[in-house]
């Protein structure tokens, strides 16, 4: 049996919320994570072979697009002014269909530049325009 100690009635709701259930959950799943996490970070070691650095094959349908500094356009080493650029990649469109334009673009360049550069090249319909970045 139980007692009561309280003079309230007993129809009255119970305003106290029991969070021993709350803990018992949390701690189970403390438990659980300190004994499940040093098994995450099990390592293979792996002996990789050694290498020397190689350059890649020179591609005869790549050219490279280059934004310098003061936002000129270069193809290919060949300073082309931003009118001209889109009818220049129109032509080599033409003659080589599988062409494909590395754009190569200086940190200091201002993004208008860049993306007048990007926006000849989409409306010359190359379909094939890469980014390089060069880490220094």
């Amino acid at each position: 049996m139980s007692l009561q100690l309280s003079n309230e009635d007993d129809n009255s709701e119970m305003s106290e919320i029991n969070v021993t259930p709350l803990v018992d959950v949390m701690l189970v799943l403390l438990v659980v994570f300190i004994v499940t996490a040093p098994l995450l970070t099990q390592v293979v070691r792996v002996k990789l072979p050694k290498t020397e650095q190689t350059e890649p094959t020179p591609d005869k349908h790549v050219t490279i697009l280059s934004v310098t500094a003061s936002g000129e356009a270069k193809l290919d080493d060949r300073t082309v002014p931003l009118d001209v650029l889109e009818n220049e990649l129109k032509t080599m469109q033409v003659r080589d269909p599988d062409i494909s334009i590395q754009l190569q673009a200086d940190k200091a360049a201002v993004f208008e530049s860049v993306a007048k550069v990007m926006a000849s090249a989409q409306r010359s319909g190359i379909g094939k325009l890469s980014f390089v970045t060069v880490v220094q």
